[in-house]
């Protein structure tokens, strides 16, 4: 029976990793001063580009978030939607080079 546990335990530890590793998405960040602020948005310039990041009432939020304030927000990318466009038509078939 021991000898069984050691193998168990590093498959579990194997797996909760791979599991973890999967499921850490890549943060971005963007800074610069707001734009725009309400409930479910804020708009930030960055250059000459503004960026229009949503919020829920999940998003946390320090210091006095306002018109004009400098600001660093952290960010991921989600898909929303994924339309799968169908396979192009492969070329025609090349005839089979004539014997000599």
């Amino acid at each position: 029976m021991k000898r069984m546990l050691l193998p168990i335990l590093c498959l579990a530890l194997a797996l909760s990793l791979a599991a973890s590793a999967a499921a850490a998405v890549k943060t971005y960040q963007v800074t610069g001063p707001v734009l725009e602020v309400t409930d479910d948005h804020i708009t930030v310039q960055k250059g000459q580009d503004r960026w229009e990041l949503a919020r829920d009432a999940s998003t946390r939020v320090t210091g006095d978030l306002k018109v004009g304030a400098k600001v660093t927000i952290e960010y991921r990318m989600t898909a929303t939607s994924v339309e799968v466009k169908p396979a192009a038509a492969k070329a025609a078939a090349k005839p089979a080079p004539k014997k000599k």
